[in-house]
């Protein structure tokens, strides 16, 4: 499938879709059963390499990665359970005897230095555990009801067979600028599209779901993560955000391009 609104905002990456299926894709890469992966490096092997990632819920890569691709509250099973989520996210969980002990397990066991320091010491992201819970808690939380979840490189998307959830797009701010007016061009209101607080892969995945099943579904802003925005510099360059369209929406869009302000100026000069 080739997407007029690529075309018309000069689009240098291809746009990536996310299918939920219980076939797995042929020739898909797949992170290895219980390894650590950023899923935002797979995202970026199928939009700049033409690759299909797929994921499956012994094969998600990390903790949110599972959260976000809709294999339920991955989040239980983090070091310390969903407490030690909110530790980690915030202040760390060094103050606590079990979260040392913990923390002093995983470097006996090999695990990422980078991860044991933010286990013990926090990311960060937010001040205190009780916000992190409070995160948590306003996640749309989904069990996805297919065996596995798939990035496709949107040319292999056949849309008379294929259904896919959403459709996004890695994009510059003017790019993400004429897309944030396009979304609005058909519709009232002011708030056509969202920056939600949440992993990349949250947006793109769970996010993004709830918005295909709403009465109006918007448009979602990604990408703001910095541990997700660490993964994918080296494959897309440092100045992308990510724009997410849930697919009917994508499809109504799609129709729009023709006799929008995507044919004139000013957006010809900036594209």
């Amino acid at each position: 499938m080739k997407s007029a609104i690529a075309g018309a905002i000069n689009l240098g990456i291809e746009p990536v879709a996310l299918v939920f299926t219980d076939e797995k894709p042929a020739g898909a890469v797949q992170f290895e059963a219980g390894k650590w992966g950023c899923v935002l490096s797979m995202f970026g092997a199928a939009a700049t390499k033409g690759r299909i990632a797929v994921f499956d819920r012994e094969t998600y890569g990390c903790f949110g990665g599972g959260m976000g691709l809709g294999f339920g509250n991955t989040y239980e099973k983090f070091p310390g359970g969903v407490e030690g989520f909110c530790h980690f996210l915030s202040t760390g969980n060094e103050a606590s005897e079990q979260g040392r002990r913990i923390g002093e397990g995983m470097k006996a066991g090999g695990a990422r230095a980078e991860f044991v320091h933010h286990f013990l010491h926090g990311e960060r992201y937010k001040k205190n555990p009780a916000l992190v819970q409070a995160f948590v808690d306003a996640l749309p939380i989904t069990e996805i009801p297919t065996r596995y979840a798939a990035f496709v490189p949107l040319d292999a998307i056949d849309p008379t067979t294929d259904k896919p959830e959403s459709v996004t797009f890695l994009v510059t701010a003017d790019q993400v600028s004429a897309l944030t007016v396009f979304a609005n061009y058909d519709r009232p209101g002011l708030e056509n599209v969202a920056i939600p607080y949440a992993a990349a892969c949250q947006v793109i995945g769970i996010l993004a779901y709830r918005e295909a099943r709403g009465e109006h579904p918007r448009c979602l802003v990604g990408l703001t993560d910095l541990s997700a925005r660490q993964f994918l510099r080296g494959q897309v360059g440092k100045d992308v955000l990510s724009f997410t369209i849930p697919f009917q929406r994508f499809l109504e869009m799609e129709a729009n391009v023709k006799g929008s302000f995507l044919e004139q100026e000013p957006w010809m000069e900036l594209k």
